[in-house]
């Protein structure tokens, strides 16, 4: 029984530390403060955006099954930190969609991004400048 407990400590010991890393990429990822406040107010529009591009049957594959998984990632109550925390409570859900985003360019091109918006020309904007493009 001792061993057991000892492994479960362990693992228990790595799953801590893989938490504690992934805040830090997270946190180091993260776009600037304006780019977080507007994904925070664009976040509807934001979610129509990824759930049109998982849709798209233009893209890769493994590309629309990020963006399913980013979808189910949002809907879940658990986040990777709870909202309780100050500020960065409320926007890991940002950077995790920024993250996503960026990724979704690199592979898609913005103009996937163009196509799928639903918002208007202003939250286009942010988005882009969230997703690491230059103003179009």
């Amino acid at each position: 029984m001792d061993g057991w407990v000892r492994v479960l400590l362990a693992v228990a010991a790595g799953l801590v530390l893989l938490w504690a890393a992934l805040l830090v990429v997270l946190w180091r990822a993260r776009p600037d403060e304006t780019g977080l406040k507007e994904a925070l107010r664009l976040l509807p529009d934001v979610v129509r955006l990824i759930a049109r591009l998982a849709r798209d049957r233009s893209l890769p594959r493994g590309l629309r099954v990020r963006l399913w998984l980013l979808l189910g990632y949002l809907a879940l109550p658990v986040d990777l930190v709870p909202d309780v925390v100050p500020v960065i409570g409320y926007a890991d859900d940002a950077v995790v969609v920024a993250l996503a985003l960026r990724s979704v360019t690199r592979r898609a091109g913005p103009e996937a991004l163009e196509r799928h918006w639903p918002g208007s020309p202003a939250g286009l904007a942010a988005v882009r400048r969230l997703a690491g493009l230059p103003p179009g």
